[in-house]
């Protein structure tokens, strides 16, 4: 599985994306919507091509795409109100959640972050953490540099 709240995708996750299809032979690409990080990003950018609808044509399509190599099937997961006294997001809640769609066996989960690892290790005990670009040195891009330039956004840079 791969999982994000893709504040925009990009060709990084992208990029993750068909690595894990290449690799597996089903890929569960999992969309996390309606968490306390994403509502403060969307308060601070209120850009269209942030949106969760426009997030879930970007999930589908690269879905689409790396099915060349694999079955990969989008997953769309709802975190509103799954939040830690401070206000942050309980990923220790969002946990149940992935394995009510993808059970209790998994192989790998992937990421760009050597950070998940701690989480993953706690949620996933049998899956491999499998670490894709963590250096970002394929696609050099974050989603808070997108958000960041957003001139630059809107012209189709970085942008799936």
């Amino acid at each position: 599985m791969y999982g994000g709240k893709f504040l925009p995708f990009h060709k990084g996750h992208k990029f993750c994306v068909d690595t894990a299809a290449q690799e597996c032979e089903k890929v569960y690409v999992i969309l996390f919507w309606g968490g306390a990080d994403e509502e403060k990003i969307l308060e601070d950018y209120p850009k269209d091509w942030l949106s969760v609808e426009e997030r879930i044509k970007q999930l589908d399509k690269i879905c689409r795409e790396a099915a060349q190599y694999a079955d990969v099937i989008p997953v769309l997961i709802d975190i509103t109100g799954l939040r830690l006294p401070d206000g942050s997001e309980d990923w220790e809640a969002e946990t149940p959640l992935v394995r009510n769609v993808l059970g209790n066996r998994l192989d790998a989960v992937y990421s760009s972050e050597e950070s998940y690892g701690e989480y993953f290790n706690r949620a996933y005990p049998e899956a491999v953490h499998r670490l894709v670009d963590v250096k970002r040195e394929h696609y050099p891009i974050s989603g808070t540099q997108i958000r960041e330039m957003a001139e630059k956004v809107e012209r189709g840079f970085w942008m799936i």
